[in-house]
């Protein structure tokens, strides 16, 4: 069973809200035989062409829509079709609606030759100026979306899912076959597979897909949820802070501790959220997260490492990195701020990671941040060991929990190095200034959230302090201006070390 683009309509959109934008398709100047095709195919399917666009509310909010019909000869695209949606995307930019896609086709249509198949380079063209606009472009992808469909438009989106069961792919299978003389292996082509190896976000109905599209929309959006103030906020802010000091080799082992809150703790506390997967180009890690949500009402892409996924030398590799990638292009293309959570043993150290650019990827993060157009929070939850954790720092403004910590290795990575042993840990701990305390001193962390006394003995008021500091520095981004928010950021990197003179910790 299919679903139809009215079907799909009916699912995604609040009831009778649909208003179609489609006028008389462009004539092609077809031949008898394929007149007698396009004919019958509008006989069979009820539409007038292999797609339907318009606007519609999405409980409530504006929005433009793109579906595709696979009963017209089996939603396969020509120039006809190729103008209708690249008029419904112009349309929807100049509008300043956000897109939803939902592509189901067998590809360009075969009927119309190379001139149907290099539509596609337009129809990718008008997607790339609506995002340029700071537009939302959400894909949900249909049973089949196969060829240059796939490959254009219906991989573009800022969040993409797909139908349960949907066969997905590029080469369709009964092609491959002819080609080769042999099936194509089973089990690759579907929405399931390419979920599991981070090509598309997840797998789900329309209906929820309705849900998530909200979510996405009301984050993407940028207003601020009044009102700011959680009821519980008062309550948090005004509770007591320790008062008790400890060194930074017992931040280390507190940070360590398994019951020590994390990244989806505190996504739990937020409100609209929708977990994304993958970099979107054949890469998951999942030592890591990737979020839209909103904190005490501010909108932001959080990415992240996820405590609960690093296990022995299971650490953010590559892949990890390039998706933290994908976040800051999110956070750009859509013009939300970027939050970035640290908690991390480090990377991966591997002949892999090796092989697959581990290193680039992190220099790659650190330029792009540092350069990032559009405000960037960075928070240090608990452990930040090396370049996985400094990939995620540069930001302008930087919080710390009271036992976060961040080094360049593990205490006892340096002992090794230094001692020629480990049982020098605490020695470097504190000599090497990584504890809250000395970075806030050192400048490198702007504002530390408390522990009281830890945060494994508080799970939830931890969570829920971390998250209103989260919403009070990001109001507080809010108000500069881009060009402000990059000068900071490079005065205050630009000066790190050198502001005040400092003696070598290391003796």
């Amino acid at each position: 069973m299919r679903t139809s683009a009215n079907e799909l309509i009916e699912q995604l959109l609040d009831t009778d809200s649909f208003v179609s934008w489609d006028g008389s398709p462009l004539d092609v100047d077809p031949s008898p035989e394929y007149q007698l095709e396009l004919a019958k195919a509008a006989q069979r399917s009820g539409t007038d062409e292999s797609v339907v666009t318009g606007e519609g509310r999405l409980r409530g909010r504006r929005v433009a829509i793109i579906a595709c019909e696979f009963d017209f000869l089996a939603g396969s695209i020509g120039v006809a079709a190729a103008e209708r949606i690249v008029t419904a995307v112009e349309r929807a930019t100049e509008l300043g609606l956000p897109l939803i896609a939902s592509p189901t086709s067998g590809g360009t249509r075969m009927q119309e030759g190379t001139i149907a198949f290099v539509q596609m380079i337009k129809i990718a063209g008008a997607v790339a100026m609506h995002k340029r606009a700071g537009l939302p472009y959400l894909v949900y992808l249909r049973n089949p979306t196969m060829g240059g469909v796939f490959a254009s438009w219906g991989s573009l989106g800022h969040i993409t899912f797909a139908e349960p069961g949907a066969l997905i792919g590029f080469l369709g299978p009964r092609v491959y076959e002819a080609l080769y003389g042999k099936p194509f292996p089973e089990g690759v082509q579907t929405a399931e597979s390419l979920y599991r190896n981070g090509v598309i976000d997840g797998v789900v109905t329309g209906p929820v897909f309705r849900r998530i599209a909200h979510r996405t929309l009301s984050v993407a959006s940028g207003d601020v949820v009044e009102p700011r103030e959680p009821q519980w906020a008062n309550m948090i802010r005004d509770a007591p802070s320790s008062t008790e000091e400890v060194s930074a080799w017992d931040s280390v082992l507190i940070s360590r501790s398994p019951n020590r809150p994390g990244l989806r703790d505190l996504l739990r506390h937020a409100t609209q959220r929708v977990l994304l997967s993958g970099t979107g180009q054949g890469e998951t890690d999942r030592t890591c997260v990737l979020a839209l949500a909103r904190f005490a009402g501010q909108p932001c892409v959080v990415f992240g490492h996820d405590r609960t996924g690093q296990d022995g030398e299971q650490t953010m590799g590559p892949a990890a990195l390039r998706e933290a990638r994908r976040a800051m292009a999110l956070a750009q293309e859509l013009r939300l701020p970027l939050v970035t959570v640290i908690d991390t043993v480090g990377a991966a150290l591997s002949k892999e990671a090796e092989e697959r650019g581990l290193a680039p990827e992190i220099a790659r993060c650190l330029a792009d941040l540092v350069t990032l157009e559009t405000p960037t929070l960075a928070v240090l939850l608990g452990q930040g060991t090396g370049g996985g954790a400094l990939a995620l720092l540069p930001a302008d403004r930087v919080l710390a929990a009271r036992h976060g910590w961040l080094a360049p290795l593990p205490p006892e990575g340096a002992s090794a190095i230094v001692y020629r042993d480990t049982a020098h840990a605490p020695k470097l701990a504190d000599a090497q200034g990584i504890s809250s305390a000395e970075l806030l001193n050192d400048g490198i962390v702007d504002r530390i959230i408390d522990e009281n006394p830890d945060a494994a003995t508080e799970p939830v008021d931890f969570a829920l302090r971390t998250v209103l500091a989260i919403a009070d520095e990001l109001a507080d981004l809010r108000a500069e201006t881009p060009d402000e928010l990059r000068e900071r950021r490079h005065n205050r990197y630009r000066r790190l070390g050198i502001a005040e003179k400092h003696t070598a910790r290391l003796r």
